[in-house]
């Protein structure tokens, strides 16, 4: 068994003890989201990390009613001219928490005086040492270069902190089920997922996903890039329809990522414009409906309220890249020259 299919299958296990060990933890960083002078949330991130990002900006902001961006950490490195940060609540996301861009995005918030938070697998990295504050992701080392259950946990450390700062019991309670859900889902993707041969002499794919699966519309693209080669895009169905629909020709591989929810219309209309232009559509869907009229399906377990659904939808399109990858005769835990760690300024 190659390393990234072994932290694949510990994701459940990783999950669980981020929630028993740093759930107070959370607790008490709720305090921060309501200080009186934060009015907003910035978030430094790269790579999956930043997907983590996109997930936050959707939970973050609904629990807390304010707006929640990105920063652009060449303003800080590069220019040299960073922002006023009046207002800011700065979070910094990094699995490593060695990434030195991300890390100067807080420096700079700690000279400003705003209050800095670091989500990170290593509470001793320079990232976590800027912070003023730290949420461990307590996911164990991981040695495979794709992020998996880091990635799930920064997800979990993320809805933890929706959770506290928004006083959710009943959220609370649903996030303590996860890890049962996610175990259910690896074996349903790991046993269930069909031959991907017809995929593997591609040359790319575009995944499509809106809400709080945007961030997993990006997060299976950058897998399967990372892990294969292909060249894969994310996209909103909103974005897709405004011009790059037209790169879709007859045969050309869409992930629809759309599982039960307040987005699943808005997705699944995509579909027969899709179908249209002769797309082959896999479908990551707990809706029978849906997977119904797919190429191929990549099914979701059920009952996994919308909100928490990116930890599992991001099972399939995992399995999906590994697999891509083992068809292609890639090295899975190092993949075409990639490092676990990359240090960018």
């Amino acid at each position: 068994m190659s390393r990234l299919e072994a932290e694949l299958r510990e994701q459940p296990a990783a999950l669980a003890r981020l929630l028993e060990r740093q759930g107070a933890r959370a607790r008490e960083l709720a305090a921060i989201f309501r200080r009186e002078d934060v009015r907003y949330i910035l978030i430094a991130s790269r790579g999956s990390s930043s997907n983590a990002a996109r997930y936050a900006q959707y939970l973050l902001g609904r629990a807390n009613r304010m707006p929640v961006t990105f920063a652009t950490p060449s303003l800080y490195t590069v220019y040299e001219q960073p922002p006023r940060l009046d207002g800011a609540l700065v979070v910094g996301i990094s699995q490593s928490g060695a990434s030195p861009d991300v890390g100067s995005v807080l420096a700079e918030a700690r000279r400003q005086g705003r209050p800095t938070l670091a989500l990170t697998n290593d509470p001793g990295s320079p990232l976590a040492m800027l912070a003023d504050d730290v949420l461990p992701l307590e996911a164990g080392e991981e040695h495979a270069v794709a992020a998996t259950k880091t990635y799930v946990n920064s997800l979990g450390a993320v809805a933890l902190l929706f959770s506290a700062s928004a006083a959710d019991e009943v959220a609370r309670a649903e996030l303590e089920a996860l890890p049962e859900a996610l175990e259910k889902q690896i074996a349903l993707s790991l046993g269930g997922t069909p031959l991907l041969q017809e995929y593997a002499d591609g040359s790319g794919a575009t995944v499509v996903a809106r809400g709080v699966n945007y961030a997993t519309a990006y997060e299976i693209a950058l897998k399967i890039r990372e892990l294969s080669g292909l060249v894969v895009e994310a996209y909103s169905p909103a974005d897709l329809m405004h011009g790059p629909i037209a790169a879709i020709r007859p045969g050309w591989p869409v992930v629809l990522v759309a599982p039960t929810g307040p987005a699943h219309e808005s997705v699944a209309q995509t579909l027969p414009a899709l179908v249209e232009r002769g797309a082959r559509l896999l479908v990551v869907s707990d809706v029978p409906a849906l997977l119904d009229r797919a190429h191929t399906r990549l099914p979701l377990v059920a009952g996994v309220p919308e909100w928490l659904s990116p930890m599992v939808a991001a099972i399939p399109g995992q399995v999906t890249a590994m697999r891509l990858a083992q068809l292609r005769s890639v090295d899975v835990d190092a993949p075409l020259g990639l490092r676990k760690v990359t240090l960018t300024h």
